[in-house]
């Protein structure tokens, strides 16, 4: 038989209270039980998820978006990515993402993995997937979405990251994540 000791660093919920309810975001403060027996407050983030693609042209270049970013006010360079809907399988929503924003279907789909980027304030949750085979056939943006799509090759990528162009953690964990998979280009 086996036993499960509880982990000694655990924070039990003693009570929860919703201060944000809105569209996208929730925001919770929680009254915990610390593991020296003394009580602490935890505010956070409820996020539904999220997936992002790695998405790998013929000729082996990744398929990249620049967005503007209203918390930061200004564009970013990042991979294809966006929230998972409620009750949407996971590979689903990451098809309907590459599909709307970069207008490619991908013939072959490899999950990766999870990420969790944000874990000191939200239970966000990113799942990562690789995407090879694509063709075009034409974006289906949603309304209020605005980008502009490019390619870049896996060493321009590295080097966008490495000299601060490419700054979105997402992106970059799941380039990483991703970079052993991705097979070398045709072209």
């Amino acid at each position: 038989m086996s036993t499960t000791r509880p982990d000694p660093l655990e924070e039990r919920e003693l009570a929860s209270e919703q201060l944000v309810d809105g569209r996208l975001l929730k925001v919770w403060r929680d009254r915990v039980l610390l593991p020296d027996g003394s009580e602490g407050l935890r505010e956070y983030i409820r996020h539904p998820g999220a997936v992002v693609v790695v998405a790998v042209l013929p000729d082996g270049r990744l398929l990249f978006e620049r967005q503007f970013r209203y918390p930061l006010r200004r564009a970013f360079l990042e991979l294809p990515a966006g929230k998972i809907d409620p009750g949407e399988d996971i590979l689903a929503c990451a098809r309907r993402e590459l599909r709307e924003e970069t207008g490619y279907e991908a013939e072959q789909w490899r999950y990766i993995g999870v990420m969790h980027p944000c874990i000191g304030y939200s239970d966000e949750r990113i799942e990562i997937f690789l995407a090879t085979g694509l063709r075009q056939v034409g974006h289906a943006l949603d309304d209020g979405e605005f980008l502009e799509l490019l390619s870049l090759s896996v060493e321009q990528a590295e080097e966008a990251i490495h000299n601060g162009e490419l700054t979105d953690g997402k992106s970059i964990a799941a380039l990483y994540r991703c970079l052993p998979l991705i097979p070398a280009g045709q072209g």
